[in-house]
């Protein structure tokens, strides 16, 4: 399974932006995913976590972007999302999906597959005047 992320970009500050993160593999694969999280990492900095949603839809949020991010997942696309709203410079970061555990159900042979921690290649969010 790999996680296809897209959506990063140049934007002004108090300006917004939409990242996408999905899960692909094989055709015949569905995927079934536990928790989403997105990460962030900024230069010089550690990764930290930006959200995360949980199977049940309940989501968190760092302190941080409380009230200006929303995430959001669609199970039918194996896609989480991360709307982020009134961007500010310090947001500028590397921004990083994760699946923390991931059942592959082959439906060619009606097998499943589990892994754990998979990560997104990452997106650049800019956020400059």
């Amino acid at each position: 399974v790999q996680l296809v992320e897209s959506g990063g970009g140049l934007v002004q500050p108090g300006g917004s932006l939409r990242l996408s993160c999905a899960a692909s593999g094989r055709s015949s694969s569905i995927f079934h995913i536990n928790t989403w999280a997105w990460y962030r990492q900024a230069p010089g900095k550690q990764r930290e976590p930006v959200a995360d949603i949980t199977s049940g839809f309940l989501p968190n949020y760092a302190d941080s972007v409380k009230g200006r991010f929303t995430i959001s997942r669609d199970n039918a696309k194996s896609t989480v999302y991360l709307q982020m709203n009134s961007l500010k410079p310090e947001d500028t970061a590397v921004y990083y999906c994760n699946a923390d555990s991931v059942r592959i159900y082959n439906s060619a042979r009606g097998t499943n597959y589990y892994t754990r921690d998979v990560w997104g290649q990452g997106s650049q969010v800019t956020v400059s005047s």
